[in-house]
């Protein structure tokens, strides 16, 4: 299992607006994520995926690039269990902006 990163409310102001949103909804889809102080968390290998994601598009990667970082979030979807709220949607969320990235070049 990779380590976790805990979203803490005192670091919401420092992230992109997308994980601010992402946050929000899995702590109103998944109740669990309010009882615990720590449980709203997001893998690193997520954090990375997302972020690496991000700077391909800032950066004007190449599509062959574009559908690389595509199947490595492909692989991690399937490494996540379904009880992991803010994985699946932080990783849905990059597949999505690839493809409509990819499709728009």
């Amino acid at each position: 299992m990779t380590p976790s990163v805990p979203i803490y409310p005192q670091f919401i102001q420092l992230l992109d607006d997308d994980i601010v949103s992402l946050t929000a909804l899995t702590l109103i889809v998944n109740p669990e994520c309010r009882d615990y102080p720590n449980s709203c968390c997001v893998s690193q290998l997520t954090l990375s995926l997302y972020l690496m994601t991000q700077c391909q598009l800032k950066l004007r990667h190449s599509v062959m690039s574009l559908a690389h970082t595509l199947n490595c979030i492909k692989i991690a979807q399937r490494q996540h269990p379904v009880r992991r709220t803010l994985d699946k949607l932080t990783l849905k969320l990059a597949a999505r902006i690839l493809l409509t990235s990819a499709s728009a070049m």
